[in-house]
């Protein structure tokens, strides 16, 4: 019990959530964090800075991508087609505030699959529907969970977009350390997973945040239009999105993408070239927070690996895990849900977890459908609620464009209470029922 308690991933992981939840500034908790975890790991603290700098890197492609998408989301503002979209929804929901939450939803879960752009829509759309919002006095909490659940739930659930990417690491894992498992079987047993979400996103709506909250009009430049006619530069601002999203997918990389959208506004003068230094600049204080803060949480992953932190956490609880599959599947969702939750991403936390659990999952004799919903939990967990997941926030970003919107207690509080609890219940009750 005593080695469970030392464990770095445990001290790292329970001190950041402390200090976010004393509302230190999520960067900052992220490197004290990474230090104490290097620390309690017997590493140097130059060695730790020296793993926390260099493992940085592993997402530099997806900060250049925020960035870019970033001055993309500012131009697409400032042309007027975000204010005349928003507009747009306005005039369909009327004063029916669930109208707006489930459109949200939706354009949420199309990010994911169908258009996959991630969470750069977000500050795009939600800044100038925030006076909607006030109007219909809707408790932001529902939304940032709506949207949450938008962009969880269909790459969990739906084999297309990214859903294909975390569906295939699933499979790919599994067969590398030895349970056969076909790429196509994924989602007819995890699709569980997503009903449990389900289940949290209509509690979180319906009840939890139902009731009024009230919220000050304060203006957001450039988010107000009377005019909901398109012109020439809404026209080029829309080939400019079509031509980043088919880029996106013919290269897959995003920032190229978003670098060739922003190409054509400027070079095809939807906006004035002297404006650009001004976008650009706009674009890196609307996403280079949420960029930066990815970067540092890759190199809080990275100490976190060089403690050996991850392979002592098993061994500590692997003992524990022969008794029964029910309380070996508790043990690895309780480790998943700590590494998922300090280093903000399932999609990296699967190849880790997958050398570690595979083993038990033959040894044990878990079914093929008990072992896949147990993996992707154990992955799922923590990213909706982690203070660094861009599941949390991608939805800041937007609900927070007027300064009334608090990253802890409003968007990664709600979340892990709503998706996290279900999708632990949910896997649990599937172990029992799929042996």
């Amino acid at each position: 019990m005593l080695s469970l308690v030392l464990n770095p991933i445990i001290i790292s992981v329970i001190l950041l959530c402390i200090l976010c939840l004393c509302r230190i500034n999520v960067l900052l908790a992220l490197i004290i964090s990474a230090v104490a975890g290097g620390l309690a790991g017997h590493i140097g603290i130059s060695e730790i800075m020296n793993i926390f700098v260099s493992g940085m890197g592993d997402n530099s492609e997806t900060a250049l991508s925020y960035i870019l998408l970033g001055a993309f989301a500012v131009s697409m503002t400032h042309t007027g087609l975000a204010p005349i979209l928003s507009m747009k929804i306005s005039n369909v929901i009327q004063s029916k505030k669930y109208i707006l939450i489930f459109i949200l939803t939706g354009i949420a879960i199309l990010s994911q699959n169908l258009i996959p752009v991630h969470i750069a829509f977000i500050p795009i759309l939600i800044p100038p529907l925030l006076t909607v919002m006030n109007k219909l006095k809707i408790d932001r909490r529902s939304v940032a969970c709506a949207l949450a659940f938008g962009l969880k739930a269909p790459y969990i659930v739906i084999p297309a977009g990214f859903g294909l990417i975390f569906q295939g690491l699933i499979a790919d894992n599994m067969i590398q350390n030895g349970l056969i498992t076909a790429k196509g079987d994924i989602w007819k047993s995890i699709w569980v997973l997503g009903l449990g979400m389900f289940i949290g996103f209509l509690v979180a709506i319906f009840v939890s945040y139902s009731k009024q909250r009230e919220y000050q009009d304060i203006k957001i430049e450039e988010t107000q239009t009377t005019d909901l006619t398109l012109h020439r530069s809404h026209y080029i601002t829309l080939i400019a999105a079509v031509l980043t999203l088919v880029i996106q997918l013919w290269t897959g990389s995003l920032p190229l993408g978003a670098l060739v959208g922003l190409s054509v506004i400027f070079g095809f003068k939807a906006i004035d070239h002297d404006k650009m230094d001004k976008l650009i600049n706009e674009g890196v204080g609307l996403m280079g927070y949420v960029a930066f803060v990815m970067l540092v949480a890759a190199g809080f992953a990275s100490v976190m690996k060089a403690t050996g932190g991850i392979d002592s956490l098993v061994n500590t609880i692997a003992p524990y895990m022969m008794s029964s599959k029910l309380l070996a599947a508790a043990l690895m969702l309780f480790v998943g849900l700590f590494i998922t939750m300090g280093i903000g991403t399932s999609f990296g936390t699967i190849p880790i977890l997958a050398v570690l659990y595979v083993p038990i999952f033959i040894k044990l004799g878990f079914s093929i459908p008990s072992a896949i919903i147990v993996l992707g939990a154990a992955a799922a967990l923590g990213d909706a609620g982690s203070p660094a997941s861009d599941t949390t926030l991608g939805p800041t970003s937007g609900l927070n464009a007027d300064g009334q919107h608090n990253h802890i207690w409003d968007t990664c509080i709600p979340t892990f209470l709503h998706y996290n609890i279900p999708l632990i219940l949910t896997a649990l009750i599937s172990v029992i029922i799929f042996k």
